[in-house]
Parts: C-alpha cells; sequence; structure tokens
C-alpha cells in the first residue's frame, strides 16, 4: 500500500502477499478487497473513516520493541525486557506492523511456546510483548489494545515458586565459599546474605551509603525500581536503612578506606564496579559456591539469600510490615509468595504451641502422682 500524506513521497508498506494459487485467509494471504480493508485500517484506522489518517507508516513489532529498548534506556530500566521476546518471536511477527496483529497468531505463538519453556516463563514473556505494544499503541490511535490482551493473556494456574530457602548454615557456608573464591565477590554475598538485598540494589550502593556507628552499623540501601511506572529513576535516587553485623561493616569499612563519599562501595578485583545485574552476570561463580557446598546449582541462585533473610526474619518474629520495609517490598508479596514457606519451615515454632494432654503421656514417660 501507498499511503499519500501530503509529503513528496509518502510511505511505501508491504503487509501480506497476494497469491493466486493458495486461498486467502485475509491473515498473510489477501484477495484484492481483503488487501483494500487492511490498507484503509492501516491509513486511517477504520475503512469508513476519514478523519483518522496519521501521515506516517505503521509500525511493525520490530519496530515497536526498538522504541521500547529505546524508552527502557531512557527510565534507566533494563533494556532485557526488550531483547529478551527476540529470541522467540518468528521473523513474520516480527515484521508485521502492529495494527495488523490479531489476537488469534498471538495466541498461537504464545501456545506454541508451551513444552519448549515453563508456564510462567511464557507469561512473563508475553508481559514484555505487551509493553512494547502498548508503548506503540500511545502514539498511534490506529492501534488497538484488544489483539494483545486477548491472545496474550496470562495462562492460568503458571505461577512458579521458586523462592529457594536456605538454612542457617548453608547461608553462611554460601558466603564463606565466596570469600574462598574472590575476596571481593564474597563481599558483596556478604552484603546479600546480611541484607536480603537484590542484587541489583547492593551494586549501587556508595560509599557514603555505610554509616559505620561503633554499635548499631547499618546501610543506606538503594531503592529498587520495581513496580513499573514512570518515575523509575526518582525511586532509584531513594535509600532507606538496612542494619548490617558489626563484622559485615568492619570489612565494607576496610573496602572503603581511601576512597571517595560518591564512589561505589562494592568493587571487583580488577578494580572495576560491579555490572547492575549480577545475579544473571555471575551465575557461573554462583554455580561453582553452590556445588561446593553440595547443593544444586538448577535451584539456587543469588536470590535464595534474598528469599532465605525474609524467611529467617519472619521465624524470628520479627512483625511482617518491618520485614517488607527492611526488604524494599510489600506485606502483601511477602504473604503472597512466603506464607506456605512459613508454614514449613515454622514446624518448631508451631509445635511449641501445641495442646498436649498429660493426663495421657506417650511412651515412657511415667506421669507423676499429684
Amino acid at each position: 500500500m501507498r499511503f499519500a500524506d501530503g509529503s513528496a513521497s509518502g510511505w511505501l508498506k508491504k503487509f501480506g502477499i497476494a497469491d493466486d494459487l493458495e486461498p486467502a485467509d485475509n491473515k498473510s494471504v489477501f484477495s484484492y478487497d481483503q488487501a483494500l480493508t487492511q490498507a484503509r485500517k492501516l491509513a486511517r484506522g477504520e475503512a469508513d473513516t476519514e478523519t483518522t489518517a496519521t501521515g506516517f507508516a505503521p509500525i511493525s513489532l520490530d519496530g515497536a520493541l526498538k522504541n521500547y529498548r529505546a524508552d527502557l534506556t531512557a527510565r534507566q530500566s533494563n533494556p532485557y525486557n526488550a531483547d529478551w521476546p527476540r529470541l522467540h518471536l518468528t521473523p513474520a511477527l516480527l515484521s508485521k506492523p502492529v495494527a495488523l496483529l490479531t489476537a488469534h497468531e498471538l495466541k498461537k505463538w504464545r501456545d506454541d511456546l508451551l513444552g519448549k519453556i515453563a508456564p510462567a516463563t511464557i507469561n512473563r514473556l508475553s508481559r514484555c510483548v505487551c509493553a512494547a505494544l502498548a508503548l506503540a499503541a500511545q502514539h498511534d490511535l490506529r492501534i488497538k489494545r484488544d489483539a494483545w490482551e486477548v491472545g496474550l493473556a496470562g495462562l492460568p494456574d503458571a505461577t512458579e515458586v521458586r523462592n529457594v530457602i536456605l538454612s542457617d548454615d548453608h547461608v553462611r557456608a554460601f558466603v564463606a565459599a565466596s570469600y574462598d573464591l574472590d575476596d571481593k565477590f564474597g563481599v558483596l554475598i556478604d552484603v546479600l546474605a546480611v541484607t536480603g538485598a537484590r542484587p541489583s540494589q547492593a551494586v549501587r550502593l556508595l560509599v557514603e551509603d555505610l554509616h559505620n556507628h561503633p554499635a548499631r552499623p547499618r546501610l543506606m540501601m538503594p531503592r529498587s525500581a520495581k513496580g513499573g511506572g514512570r518515575n523509575r529513576a526518582q525511586k532509584r535516587t531513594e535509600r532507606y536503612p538496612v542494619p548490617i553485623t558489626l563484622e559485615l561493616a568492619t570489612k565494607l569499612r576496610a573496602a572503603a578506606k581511601g576512597r571517595a563519599g560518591d564512589a561505589p562501595l562494592l568493587m571487583q578485583s580488577d578494580g572495576r564496579p560491579w555490572d547492575k545485574n549480577p545475579g544473571q552476570n555471575c551465575h557461573r561463580q554462583v554455580d561453582r559456591i553452590v556445588k561446593t557446598i553440595g547443593l544444586d546449582p538448577a535451584e539456587v541462585t543469588m536470590y535464595a539469600l534474598r528469599h532465605s533473610s525474609i524467611v529467617r526474619m519472619l521465624l524470628k518474629n520479627i512483625p511482617i510490615r518491618l520485614v517488607a520495609s527492611l526488604h524494599n517490598t510489600s506485606v502483601a508479596m511477602i504473604e503472597k509468595h512466603y506464607s506456605r514457606f512459613i508454614a514449613e519451615h515454622g514446624d518448631d515454632l508451631s509445635r511449641a504451641a501445641l495442646l498436649h494432654h498429660h493426663d495421657s503421656p506417650a511412651g515412657n514417660v511415667v506421669a507423676l502422682a499429684r
């Protein structure tokens, strides 16, 4: 189709093929009448409306992902969410104009991923694609949201529980093995184990964030930008206090010695700051450590330290609101993701409150005479 928008050449866009041998399906192969209808839809949004012409070429899914990547970068967010879908999207879908995407073909793409990746992963992947399409729709009134809202709806019963909880002994072994592997890596893992922070938060700590009180040291932890919204940059500048041990404070004081307050607190052995996503880029080191302490690298990641910290505090009867605050999350999220772990790991606590019938002693217990 060619669209005349007043410029010298307008724009030209291919959206399908005409095949005299293959039956038209109004999706990828078009009859003349079908192609005419689609062309009008692309140019004006509706075939019978003359007032919605936009004057610019319709964006493809490939273009939508490029724009989404640029938007994430501008908001200081991880562009991985725009790059990841490309690994699974077909060339046909990538080249198709967003305005012509149908719920049926998006649903088929989603369903074809079943058996290849986990349902929970499919849902996360679909949300990334939906975010790119929603951004495209904000700038082009010809694009309707129905296609992806229906076609990429979340798969039911796809909650993937990956909250691996480690015992305190395993956490200590994890930290010790990290120091054995690399001293600077050990400090990073130590911070994650003690604070329960996300790796992406810990690597943004500055020297000035260490408050080295002689008896009550703490870190002013940078907040995560999780939760969406347009104020990610503002969230990243906010800090909240997290107590740390005297032992960790001593190691951090040594790491910060002689450096400016606005310098990164945690550094690699070669003097470079840590990457902003160490959980993704240090998985080989973590796998070695996990194997060393006798656990399965397929299950245990850096995030196990965060999950273990949350559960440890809950089992110590720390109020759930305080636990949420110290871990930069919400009470609702803790109740949603950790309730069953509390039931499983809180066996000793709950047994202390069981009703015992003292008049009917079990085993070889002899009741004293009254």
